[in-house]
């Protein structure tokens, strides 16, 4: 699963990405500084992770992770191959979430592609852009839809009705993501085409250091721009945010958050809202030789969350050992829990919960 960072160039992407992971993406003061997707698999971060290893004291502790994709910045004219419109419409297509970064600061030394700073003029270019990648996508599929549907085809004319709707809210300015369509709709017709504006985005607002805590008035006017797209808006200082990945310890980095009236660095919010807007979720496996957090989709089965370990466990699977992260921290290990009665054993049907600690039996 990969979220893509995009947004006009210059607006902070590869700085951001540089914050996130430890690959170093290229960071200069000019349009399209970084041509290839760099990818970097970014840890998520994860107190609960922290306080099982303070109770199992395991050999090793391996946290969940999420692909974070930086990809090259657009222009106007990308649906028809303007700068990288192509290679940049192809490498987003590829991902499952959009991180959206629009620059809500103002700094003479940086360059803006349009001369000045405007995220919601930004926003628009971005979104047309990807709105008219998509009009041209459903346009061919509706055309054969169509044909289908002229012969009587009951099932191609309540395709073609639903078709017929996007196409009036794309040309309208609406991506698809905020179109009014049920969700059985939505997953018959419309998630199999794989639309660009139908996947679901972030916005990150990148602001300067003394707008980190409360934003600024930029970051209003996003907000008021994306309500109807109920989508989350996210203030981060990325400037500041690579300033702080700079400093060595823990602790130098715990004051400068604190000086800025900072609980912890924004990029950390900002992987945990990437791992939640790919509908992700974490459950643990907890024992002396490792304690690690392992990702699924939410509403994952117990035998699909087993062979994110192995495809064998998955193949296998006869039961699951569950126990509640709440009851683990209560009663402090896996022994007092099971005398406690508060370990379940759970079979196929079972839906893992976020923060499940797990133990799978199977037979190959």
């Amino acid at each position: 699963m990969k979220a893509g960072i995009v947004g006009l160039p210059n607006v902070g992407k590869s700085t951001l990405f540089n914050c996130l992971s430890n690959a170093k993406a290229q960071s200069a003061n000019f349009p399209f500084c970084t041509i290839e997707p760099n990818i970097g698999v970014v840890n998520v971060p994860d107190q609960r992770l922290q306080k099982l290893e303070e109770l199992v004291i395991p050999e090793r502790v391996i946290p969940a992770t999420v692909e974070i994709v930086d990809i090259a910045g657009l222009v106007k004219g990308a649906s028809k191959g303007e700068g990288l419109g192509n290679q940049f419409l192809g490498n987003i297509r590829e991902t499952d979430a959009i991180l959206h970064v629009l620059r809500c600061f103002d700094d003479d030394n940086v360059v803006h592609v349009d001369g000045s700073v405007d995220p919601i003029r930004d926003k628009e270019t971005i979104d047309i852009e990807l709105q008219l990648k998509d009009l041209e996508t459903l346009e061919k599929k509706l055309d054969k839809v169509a044909r289908a549907a002229r012969t009587g085809n009951k099932e191609a004319q309540k395709e073609v009705e639903v078709l017929k709707k996007v196409k009036e809210g794309l040309e309208q300015g609406i991506s698809i993501r905020a179109i009014d369509i049920p969700e059985e709709q939505r997953a018959e017709y419309i998630k199999p085409l794989q639309f660009i504006t139908d996947k679901p985005v972030l916005y990150i607002c990148n602001v300067d250091e003394n707008s980190a805590v409360n934003g600024n008035e930029y970051v209003e006017k996003v907000r008021e721009a994306t309500a109807k797209e109920q989508a989350q808006v996210l203030v981060l200082a990325v400037g500041t945010e690579a300033d702080i990945t700079e400093l060595e310890t823990y602790e130098e980095r715990q004051m400068f958050l604190e000086d800025l009236g900072l609980t912890e660095a924004g990029s950390a919010k900002m992987i945990r809202a990437a791992y939640s807007l790919l509908e992700l979720q974490t459950y643990f496996t907890a024992g002396v030789k490792e304690v690690r957090a392992w990702t699924t989709k939410i509403g994952a089965t117990a035998p699909q969350a087993a062979g994110v370990i192995h495809t064998d466990f998955e193949k296998g699977f006869i039961r699951a050992e569950v126990i509640a992260y709440d009851d683990f921290v209560k009663y402090g290990s896996e022994v007092k829990v099971k005398e406690a009665g508060k370990m379940r054993v759970e079979g196929k049907e079972y839906i893992v919960k976020d923060g499940d600690v797990m133990h799978f039996r199977f037979n190959v």
